[in-house]
C-alpha cells in the first residue's frame, strides 16, 4: 500500500510540473501557479547518549496547486491540496501518517456590485491511505470519510488575497464505509448506514500575507452549522500554512490544522508540521 501511494505521489509531482508548460498555451483568463514541497526530519543517537531520544525520520509530500479564472464581472477560483507523510521511529515496527488529505475547493462568483459577487462554492475532502488510532485499529482509510459540501451565496473578495464567502442554504453529505458503523456511529453517521445528509449555513475565509521578503503566511477558514441538528455546534476548519524561502529550491515550512467537529469526537483535533525541505513553485 505504501509503494503504491509514493507511486501515485510520483506521478501527481510529474504531472504538476508538466503542467508549467500548458500554463503558456492557457487564454490570459486563466492563471495558474503551484508548489510542490517535501520535507525532511531526521534525529538518530546512538546507544551511549545519555541524554535520552529516539531515532527517528519522517518525510511529508504537499501539492498546492490554483487554477483561477476571470473575465470582466466573472471569477472562479480553485484549488487543489494533496499531502502525505510518513514518520518511522526506532523499534516501532509500524510506520506512521503525519499527514494524509485530499481537498479540491471551487467557488464560482458574479459580480453583484463593488466588491461583491453573487456565488456558488464547492468543497470535498478526503484521505488516501489507512489510517490507525493509537492502539493499532483501523479508524479511516480511502474516502472514508468523505465529505461534500455544496450552496449559492455571496462573496466579498477585496483581492486574490483576501476573501469571504457566505453560504446561507449549504448543502453537506458525509460518506463513510459501512464496517466502520456496524457497532456504532462513526464521523456523524448513524449505526448501519454509510453516509449523512445536512443541511446549513457555511462560512469560508481566505487570507494570504507576505509578512516579509520570502515569508508568506496562508491562512484559511471553514465555519459550518448544520440546521437540522444542534446548530449551534458549529464545525471549524482551520488551516495556517507558512513558508519561509531559504533560495529557488530550499524553504522552512510550517503547516498548522485545528478541526473542531463534534460528530467526530468531543474536543479540538490539532495536527503540526514543520520542516526543512525541497520547494518547486510552477
Amino acid at each position: 500500500m505504501k509503494k503504491s501511494l509514493f507511486a501515485f505521489l510520483l506521478l501527481i509531482t510529474v504531472m504538476a510540473v508538466n503542467a508549467q508548460e500548458a500554463v503558456k498555451d492557457s487564454t490570459k483568463f486563466w492563471t495558474r501557479k503551484g508548489n510542490i514541497s517535501l520535507l525532511f526530519n531526521q534525529s538518530s543517537y546512538n546507544d551511549q547518549w545519555l541524554g535520552g531520544g529516539t531515532s527517528n525520520i519522517a518525510g511529508n509530500f504537499g501539492l498546492n496547486y490554483d487554477f483561477n479564472y476571470k473575465k470582466e464581472d466573472v471569477v472562479w477560483d480553485n484549488k487543489f491540496i494533496l499531502a502525505y507523510g510518513l514518520s518511522k521511529i526506532k523499534g516501532d515496527n509500524p510506520t506512521a501518517k503525519t499527514d494524509d488529505r485530499i481537498e479540491l475547493n471551487s467557488l464560482w462568483g458574479k459580480k453583484a456590485s463593488n466588491n461583491w459577487y453573487y456565488s456558488a462554492y464547492f468543497n470535498f475532502k478526503s484521505q488516501m491511505d489507512t489510517g490507525l488510532n493509537s492502539d493499532g485499529d483501523r479508524i479511516s482509510h480511502f474516502f472514508s470519510p468523505a465529505y461534500f459540501q455544496i450552496g449559492p451565496g455571496m462573496l466579498w473578495k477585496k483581492n486574490d488575497n483576501l476573501s469571504v464567502n457566505f453560504a446561507p442554504a449549504a448543502a453537506r453529505a458525509i460518506f463513510v464505509d459501512r464496517h466502520f458503523t456496524n457497532l456504532g456511529p462513526s464521523f456523524g453517521v448513524e449505526q448501519g448506514n454509510n453516509s449523512r445528509f445536512e443541511f446549513g449555513a457555511s462560512i469560508s475565509a481566505y487570507y494570504k500575507l507576505n509578512l516579509m521578503t520570502n515569508v508568506s503566511i496562508e491562512n484559511r477558514l471553514n465555519l459550518y452549522s448544520n440546521y437540522l441538528e444542534d446548530p449551534q455546534n458549529v464545525d471549524i476548519d482551520y488551516q495556517m500554512n507558512v513558508v519561509m524561502k531559504i533560495n529557488k529550491y530550499l524553504s522552512a515550512n510550517v503547516a498548522l490544522q485545528a478541526i473542531y467537529d463534534d460528530n467526530s469526537i468531543k474536543g479540538v483535533q490539532v495536527k503540526e508540521l514543520f520542516g526543512l525541505g525541497v520547494n518547486y513553485g510552477f
